[in-house]
């Protein structure tokens, strides 16, 4: 492997890993195949993103030499984004809810970012952030963005967030050799669901695409939340429509509790070895329930989002 320019070239083509151990101890059969892109450099799926946005700003002349950049977040985001920015030369705002882990922020702050803590809405718990919290964030973004002069990557609304993470998908096919009968992704900005299930009905049509949402707070099921509904799965999961999540491609919703994923990302790193946080264990928990059920036999291909070393402030390993 040649040597790297700079950290950068280290985002993507990250490994997929068969978890053929996990499927034993589920005692179920099939295949379930992990993404690993909390070994991205910023610890997540969301430094593609981070890249892709900031390049597609410059080559469309929407960012300017040196303009601070800014972004709503739940962190990881966020964290891509402080990393992408300190590399590029421009001053970088994160604005996140007080819900999020703690981690998060200082993993801003260690880039050289500046974080800006949002409080939560009444009623809402600390480590849950729910739509009325995402409110809040938007809306000091949007305040802060106008005056700061900033420029806002805009995930919720920046079409290159998805298409940044057809890569992923686009990896997955190559790495499985086409081997994989269905993906399974939570729900955020709809970025990645939408960036995986395009590549891969691109690359074979019958593959069947499943959103992953929180039990506790659905939407896309048809199911209606629970008003204020919170949640512990950080970083999605709103209960409201994302601009660019593709309906089309929806093959059906899988719902997983806050139990479920917490288990999923504890038997992700005690029986796999791959410390996790717990959207990959929503994952890992949606995986199992299309083994035991439509896709049993079947091989379903997931992401691991991000590291574990996000959430020790948490009691998800505690």
């Amino acid at each position: 492997m040649a040597i790297m320019k700079s950290v950068l070239e280290a985002i993507g083509n990250t490994p997929l890993v068969d978890l053929e151990r996990l499927v034993r101890h589920w005692k179920l059969e099939g295949r379930v195949l992990a993404k690993l892109d909390h070994l991205n450099p910023s610890g997540s799926k969301k430094d593609r993103i981070a890249l892709g946005m900031i390049r597609e700003a410059e080559r469309k002349g929407l960012l300017k030499p040196g303009q601070t950049v800014i972004e709503e977040t739940s962190g990881n985001t966020g964290n891509g984004l402080a990393l992408v920015c300190s590399l590029l030369g421009y001053p970088f705002v994160a604005v996140m809810s007080k819900g999020n882990s703690i981690e998060r922020v200082r993993i801003c702050n260690a880039f050289g970012a500046k974080v800006v803590r949002v409080d939560q809405a009444p009623g809402s718990k600390p480590g849950e952030v729910s739509a009325a919290d995402l409110d809040l964030v938007m809306e000091e973004t949007e305040r802060l963005t106008k005056e700061l002069g900033a420029f806002c990557a805009g995930q919720f609304h920046n079409a290159d967030n998805a298409l940044a993470q057809e890569t992923t998908g686009d990896e997955m096919w190559e790495q499985s050799e086409g081997k994989i009968d269905a993906v399974a992704d939570f729900v955020g900005t709809g970025g990645g669901f939408t960036g995986i299930a395009t590549s891969m009905r691109r690359h074979n049509p019958k593959v069947r695409c499943y959103l992953v949402e929180p039990a506790n707070a659905p939407y896309y099921s048809g199911k209606k939340a629970r008003e204020g509904a919170g949640h512990r799965i950080q970083g999605g999961g709103y209960a409201r429509e994302v601009p660019f999540l593709d309906r089309s491609l929806i093959t059906d919703c899988v719902g997983v509790s806050d139990e479920e994923a917490a288990e999923g990302a504890r038997l992700l790193s005690s029986v796999e070895g791959i410390f996790c946080g717990f959207s990959a264990g929503a994952h890992a928990a949606a995986a199992r329930k299309l083994l035991q059920g439509p896709e049993k036999g079947k091989t379903v291909a997931i992401v691991i989002c991000d590291s574990g070393l996000k959430y020790l402030s948490t009691d998800l390993y505690a």
